[in-house]
């Protein structure tokens, strides 16, 4: 039975007369407090390429909140591009941010007491937030993406190309294999419209997990962003938060473990990105669920949910937009149906498993992108809890990124004490084949911030070392990265952690098969070294000084305590 919606705000009542006054000021009615009040919280601003068709995206979600017979009412929020951050030291306030969008998105729906939210959004922690917030709101909450933007010309390997490319190709540059002049071009040509980028990163992950977590419509994450068919799903979205609201049916009904397991399911299936374990861990926190349960749940999934679609960087020939055409997250979840939790609630009222019974796709089936659980493109696990003496409190891998060739790499390390000394020492051209790159003091305290090795995994590939190489650290890592690498280290340096230790030419294994990682130093010499161990955390002031004070452990989100 349905829940009669009771408005917060009631002319009849003389108190609330103070409320229509201000909502009056810019042309508010009294009728206008007959119907649910509807905040969108809006991230767009010309900054960020994935947030730039998101005013367009609004319009559309209003015109369905007033179809549907609510009230519409934006407001914004900040929105960092880890594209444009990583090139330079503004990438430490990417992770960070996080926290600041879910505190603002907090603060403007409490504050003045809205009846339902819709939130835009489209990029790497922007997104991830946003569903932080709508943990801690609990009112009825829809996720709206802006989409993923279309492919650049083919570069290299692959039939299309993103952002990324560039720094490939300033790899290749470093070492003769491609001239200025076509780095110059890549630049111009890879981001050829609006949109998160066109890879399987970070930002298309949370999103599709958007979805995966029944917080978006079904089949509404991966539309891309200059498609008519996004400004429908907005306003589809626009119409159903009003029902939403209507029915009472709130975003702590829908984001529960059960959704967090499908999110996970997700993850494995397609090969999302390693920094939805700390996302999802964050989610976890906010929800009061313990992220050692995630944590366990990642592992278990691991070795039961085979990869049955792969897209750039995974593939040299499929992006988003060819896995939107092929199904995106309704046919993944299809295909994967008896590893998912078919009960759990969704934005349209409906459960998950109803949804998928019920779904219609407009395109015809790609079965060689997204494929069979019997027939996967890959049977080890898209995402891998690592864990040993290098990372007691875990670490974060991607197998499905990580070529078959360097699942199992031994090699020495050569150690650097931020990202910033590894990128110049790679501009050098120090690092060479059977190198362990460790990467160190970038977690969420020693950054602070937890940097993404975006930058040196690009370069190592641009440079031929992808795959006679491995890059470890306690920092992040991009969804567009692949090679040999190990992130989300913990416990991480800067709190005296092994990774900490760790000497020019010790020897590091990496078993992404087995999820072990391995320094091959003696206890007793560990215990030395501790002991010798002295750091001195970097002086900063501002936000980051409170964050690097306040952050919890990779493992634990990176949240603020």
């Amino acid at each position: 039975m349905e829940k009669k919606y009771k408005p917060h705000f009631s002319v009849e009542k003389i108190e609330d007369l103070n409320n229509l006054m201000f909502y009056g000021a810019y042309g508010c009615s009294e009728e206008d407090f007959k119907r649910p009040i509807i905040g969108i919280a809006n991230s767009f601003n010309e900054i960020v390429p994935g947030h730039m068709n998101l005013r367009q995206v609004a319009d559309f979600v209003k015109k369905g909140i007033y179809r549907g017979g609510g009230t519409a009412v934006e407001f914004g929020t900040i929105a960092c591009c880890d594209g444009v951050a990583s090139a330079h030291e503004g990438n430490f306030y990417v992770l960070p941010s996080r926290e600041v969008i879910a505190d603002s998105v907090e603060t403007m729906v409490k504050a003045h007491r809205l009846d339902g939210l819709v939130m835009l959004g489209s990029c790497d922690k922007i997104v991830p937030g946003m569903l932080m917030a709508a943990a801690r709101i609990d009112i009825p909450t829809i996720f709206v993406a802006g989409g993923p933007m279309l492919g650049g010309p083919a570069f290299g390997k692959k039939q299309k190309t993103d952002g990324t490319a560039f720094t490939e190709a300033m790899g290749m540059m470093q070492v003769g294999k491609a001239s200025e002049q076509e780095v110059r071009n890549l630049a111009m040509l890879t981001m050829p419209t609006c949109g998160s980028c066109s890879m399987y990163g970070t930002a298309n992950t949370m999103s599709a997990i958007a979805e995966a977590l029944g917080l978006s419509l079904p089949g509404s994450a991966l539309i891309p962003a200059v498609y008519a068919e996004r400004f429908r799903a907005a306003q589809a979205s626009g119409e159903k938060i009003v029902e939403l609201v209507k029915k009472g049916i709130t975003s702590q009904q829908i984001l529960t473990f059960e959704a967090i397991q499908n999110a996970i399911g997700l993850c494995m299936a397609s090969g999302g990105s390693t920094n939805a374990v700390i996302h999802l861990c964050a989610l976890a926190y906010e929800l009061g669920i313990d992220t050692d349960e995630v944590l366990k749940e990642f592992d278990r999934q691991s070795s039961i949910v085979p990869v049955i679609v792969t897209v750039n960087p995974a593939s040299n020939v499929w992006d988003m937009e060819d896995w939107y055409k092929a199904g995106g997250v309704p046919k993944v979840m299809q295909n994967i149906k008896k590893f998912i939790q078919p009960q759990a609630m969704t934005v349209t009222g409906k459960t998950m498993g109803e949804n998928l019974d019920e779904h219609r796709f407009l395109y015809p089936a790609d079965d060689d992108l997204v494929r069979t659980i019997d027939n996967p493109h890959s049977t080890l696990g898209g995402l891998a809890i690592m864990r040993g003496n290098l990372a007691p409190d875990s670490g974060v891998a991607k197998p499905a990124a990580i070529s078959e060739e360097v699942r199992q790499f031994t090699g020495e390390a050569i150690c650097f004490d931020s990202e910033d000394e590894c990128s110049e020492a790679l501009k050098a051209l120090k690092v060479k084949p059977g190198h362990v790159v460790v990467v160190r003091y970038e977690g969420p305290k020693g950054g602070p911030g937890m940097r993404e090795m975006y930058a040196p995994m690009k370069l190592l590939h641009g440079q031929g070392l992808a795959t006679c190489t491995a890059l470890i650290t306690d920092g992040r890592f991009s969804g567009t990265n692949n090679g040999c690498f190990v992130g989300h280290i913990s416990p991480e340096a800067a709190v005296g952690g092994p990774i900490a230790l760790v000497k020019d030419g010790d020897k590091i294994t990496i078993d992404v098969i087995n999820k072990t990682l391995t320094l091959h130093v003696s206890d007793e010499e560990m215990a030395k070294r501790k002991a010798e161990w002295k750091y001195e955390p970097k002086k900063t002031k501002g936000y980051l000084a409170r964050y690097a004070k306040l952050a919890k452990s990779a493992d634990k989100g990176g949240v603020l305590e």
